[in-house]
């Protein structure tokens, strides 16, 4: 068993699987899907800060290289200003919502770069994620508890 928590836990790391991945593996592992879900959440969650560290404080260092400072001016700073309406209104649930709904492209890795371009800050950013997080996990697990119970009663009579 350790290993296959040890392969939820790698699955949950990846970029475009998180637990659209790491929950189907562990429940048809046959792992209890409430322990399958507690590990994948947790690293999920635990997943944003640490992107957020590595996004706020790497991109910073990018831009001292002159073009890639002028087109962050350019296109970041000025789709900032445009969706910041946008944020005001929605903030923390429309990111959660984005973060949460487990469809390729979406999910911590996506909603961190997000929340960094739309100028989130910290603290709201993790809630987003924290919530994000868990909407997704809870989908996912449905999805993959009653989607394999539909598969044993169709071909496995």
């Amino acid at each position: 068993m350790i290993k296959e928590i040890l392969w939820i836990i790698l699955l949950t790391f990846l970029p475009f699987l998180e637990l659209r991945a790491s929950i189907p593996y562990g429940i048809v592992m046959g792992i209890d899907w409430k322990i399958v879900f507690l590990i994948a959440v947790i690293v999920n969650i635990l997943l944003a800060p640490l992107l957020w560290f590595f996004v706020n404080y790497v991109m910073h260092l990018f831009l001292h290289i002159k073009f890639i400072d002028k087109i962050y001016q350019k296109i970041v700073l000025k789709t900032q200003k445009k969706v910041h309406p946008y944020v005001e209104k929605y903030g923390v649930y429309g990111l959660a919502v984005f973060i949460g709904i487990p469809l390729p492209g979406s999910g911590v890795y996506s909603g961190t770069l997000g929340a960094y371009l739309l100028g989130f800050n910290f603290k709201n950013f993790i809630k987003a994620a924290i919530l994000g997080v868990l909407i997704a996990g809870v989908i996912v697990t449905s999805v993959t508890i009653f989607g394999e119970g539909a598969i044993r009663a169709l071909f496995l009579k």
